[in-house]
């Protein structure tokens, strides 16, 4: 069978497939789409049969995506922006009256992070939510142009003309290196016996503050990698070190996702490799900041920082 076979009405397979390869889990991703794990289970055997193209591979803790599966992902994703975007708009259109919650989530963290948060609240909006998802300096942008009421993103952030709360939410970067280095073996590492070594980065331009830390990180550990040009899906990202083209530096919650061929390793250098989330509005807009604080406290568990008691705090 080929794609051939699938039309405009299987938007939907489509979409539960996307949640469950962002989840990498189904009880989780069920939970996000408001079914049971069997019926989704269901969906994805269809999708595969229709596509005549294995997604998952099952286990024990879980799914790990193919890379047939990536290569699907990537290509259906942009269609699934455009439904959202002009879902949204039909919905602003056919109630002028209702209050729309338009909500960015950073794709920096492993989504399981925000299930929680999204549960709660899909309770409190219910179809008034529009989630958006991508990289941080795109949903700072789309706040400042008013596509978006607030954004979690990833600290450091450069966002002009923005209202940015640093939350005491934080993860440590990991190594995630091919199962085949030898480095894969060692147990925690430091950044500069990884020297010379294949690097996937982003570009300066894709977000100028993070890129401008991690260069000083690097050099003040002696790390001078290979850079090489990171993909723009992390499920694309974790295939190509898997097949040991290279390594990468995720936040912890990646480690989540138990792709074959990867190991996540822990690096010595704790302290300025963290990446910490924060929460982006423009000014004037303490409602909506003030609600997405107490359901953040609500729905994230204790961190080992500080919890999330006083969100609250500007800078």
């Amino acid at each position: 069978m080929t794609n051939a076979l699938l039309n405009a009405s299987d938007t939907h397979l489509l979409h539960c497939f996307a949640v469950v390869a962002e989840e990498n889990n189904l009880h989780r991703a069920a939970e996000r789409l408001l079914m049971s794990q069997p019926p989704l289970s269901r969906q994805i055997k269809k999708l595969e049969e229709r596509l005549g193209l294995t997604l998952f591979i099952r286990h024990t803790r879980g799914l790990i995506l193919t890379e047939d599966g990536a290569r699907a992902l990537e290509i259906i994703r942009p269609l699934l922006r455009l439904q959202e975007k002009t879902f949204t708009r039909l919905a602003a259109l056919a109630n002028p009256g209702a209050k729309l919650v338009a909500l960015g989530l950073t794709t920096a963290f492993e989504q399981g992070v925000f299930s929680g948060l999204e549960a709660r609240l899909r309770g409190l909006y219910a179809s008034r939510l529009r989630l958006t998802r991508g990289t941080s300096p795109r949903l700072a942008r789309d706040v400042r142009k008013g596509r978006l009421d607030a954004a979690l993103v990833a600290l450091p952030q450069e966002a002009p003309g923005l209202v940015l709360r640093p939350l005491p939410y934080d993860e440590p970067l990991l190594a995630a290196l091919p199962e085949r280095w030898p480095e894969a073996r060692c147990g925690a590492l430091s950044l500069r016996t990884l020297n010379g070594k294949p690097l996937f980065w982003f570009r300066r331009e894709n977000n100028p503050a993070f890129f401008d830390r991690m260069r000083g990180v690097f050099a003040h550990a002696g790390f001078a990698p290979a850079f090489l040009e990171e993909p723009a899906e992390h499920d694309v990202l974790l295939a190509r070190i898997a097949s040991g083209e290279g390594m990468s530096l995720l936040p912890a919650s990646f480690a989540a996702i138990r792709r074959k061929g990867v190991v996540f390793t822990p690096l010595a250098e704790t302290a300025p490799l963290q990446i910490q989330l924060g929460l982006a509005t423009l000014a004037g807009r303490d409602d909506v900041a003030d609600t997405l604080v107490r359901e953040l406290a609500t729905a994230f568990p204790a961190h080992r920082k500080s919890g999330l008691n006083g969100l609250g705090a500007k800078t």
